[in-house]
C-alpha cells in the first residue's frame, strides 16, 4: 500500500505538540526524530554504550515529525492548522516547514529502527527493541519494545521520567496507565512486581502495538490493554498507582475523574508537562485533592508524582 509522508521540521520545544496536531489530522502514526532525546554516547554513564556517534551525527539537525496519512483530502487545511500552532500555545515552534512524498508501507515501518536502541531507563530497567542485543547485569529487568508507530520508546524526556518515577515510587498494587501507546509504562509497572494492570488508550493503533509488546514480553496474564478515552468506561476499576504520561492540558482533564479510581493514599505520576504549564497542572491536582511530594525535571519537560490526600 502506499502512504503519503508528511515531514514537519520543528524544534525539540514543538516536537509532540507537532506530533499531536498531525494525530488530529488524521494521521495514522507519527515518529519524533529529534537529537535532543539520544544523550552523548560519549559520557560515562554506561546507559548507551551501543550507540553509534556517526547515528547522532546522521540526525536531521532540526527537529522533524514525520507523519504517514492515506489520502490526500485528509491533507486539507493542514498547513494552516500547523501554523496556528506558534498563536495557539505563545512559543516558538521553529520553521513548521512541511514536506511531503509519497512511501510504501515496508518503507515507513521500518525506517524508524535505525534510531532505536538499547537503553538504561531508571536504575534497573532496560528498554531493548527486539532486534538488537543487550549484555544484562545482575538485576537487570529487561523490556523488549518494538513501539511501531505509538508514541513511547522510553528515549522522550517525558517517557524516561515516567519510567524513572515508577521504579522509584512503585510499592504494590494495582497500576492504572491512562495513554498507555506502546504500553512501555504498563510493562515497566509489571516488571517492578504489578500483578495487575491496566492500560489504556484511544488511539486503536496503540492498542494493537501495546497488546503486542505486552506479549512479546510474556505479561498478558498481568496486563490488559483497552481502547477508551481517559477513564471513560471504568466505573468498577480501582487502583493504588496511576500513571500518564500525557500533556497539561489532558492532565487537568484526568486528575477530578481519575480520583474516583484512586484508593486511599493512592499515587498518580503524570508527565508530559512543559515546564510553563507546570503551575498549572499544580493547581489542577491541589484543587482536585492530590498532594505533589516529587518533582523531576528533563530539559523543557517536567514529571510530578502526587498522593491522594
Amino acid at each position: 500500500m502506499d502512504w503519503i509522508e508528511i515531514t514537519v521540521s520543528t524544534n525539540t520545544l514543538g516536537a509532540d505538540i507537532v506530533s499531536e496536531a498531525l494525530l488530529r489530522q488524521g494521521a495514522v502514526g507519527t515518529q519524533i526524530i529529534d537529537r535532543a532525546d539520544v544523550p552523548d554516547p560519549s559520557k560515562p554513564v554506561g546507559y548507551w554504550e551501543l550507540i553509534d556517534p556517526k547515528m547522532i551525527e546522521e540526525m536531521p539537525e532540526d527537529v522533524e515529525v514525520k507523519a504517514w496519512f492515506e489520502t490526500v483530502e485528509a491533507l486539507r487545511g493542514l498547513e494552516g492548522s500547523l501554523k496556528a500552532l506558534p498563536d495557539i500555545t505563545g512559543m516558538d515552534l521553529g520553521s513548521l516547514r512541511i514536506r511531503q512524498q509519497g512511501v510504501q508501507e515496508q518503507d515507513w515501518s521500518e525506517c524508524w529502527k535505525q534510531y532505536y536502541k538499547p537503553f538504561r531507563a531508571g536504575k534497573n530497567l532496560v528498554i531493548k527493541p527486539s532486534w538488537e542485543t543487550w549484555d544484562a547485569q545482575p538485576g537487570d529487568l529487561i523490556i523488549e519494545l518494538d513501539p511501531g508507530m505509538a508514541f513511547g520508546t522510553g528515549t522522550h524526556e517525558t517517557t524516561a521520567m515516567c519510567v524513572e518515577m515508577i521504579e522509584k515510587h512503585y510499592r504494590g498494587g494495582k497500576v492504572l496507565d491512562v495513554g498507555t501507546g506502546s504500553g512501555i509504562l504498563a510493562i515497566a509497572a509489571a516488571r517492578l512486581g504489578a500483578t495487575d494492570v491496566l492500560g489504556v488508550d484511544i488511539d486503536p493503533m496503540a492498542v494493537r502495538v501495546a497488546r503486542e509488546n505486552v506479549e512479546k514480553n510474556g505479561l498478558s496474564a498481568v496486563i490488559d490493554i483497552r481502547e477508551g478515552d481517559l477513564v471513560a468506561g471504568l466505573e468498577n476499576v480501582k487502583c493504588e498507582f496511576a500513571v500518564a504520561n500525557i500533556l497539561a492540558d489532558v492532565i487537568a482533564l484526568l486528575a477530578g475523574p481519575l480520583k474516583n479510581h484512586l484508593t486511599a493514599d493512592a499515587l498518580f505520576v503524570c508527565s508530559g508537562i512543559l515546564k510553563e504549564r507546570e503551575q498549572d497542572v499544580l493547581d489542577v491536582l491541589k484543587k482536585n485533592g492530590y498532594a505533589v511530594f516529587d518533582r523531576m525535571q528533563k530539559g523543557d519537560w517536567v514529571a510530578l508524582a502526587a498522593r491522594v490526600e
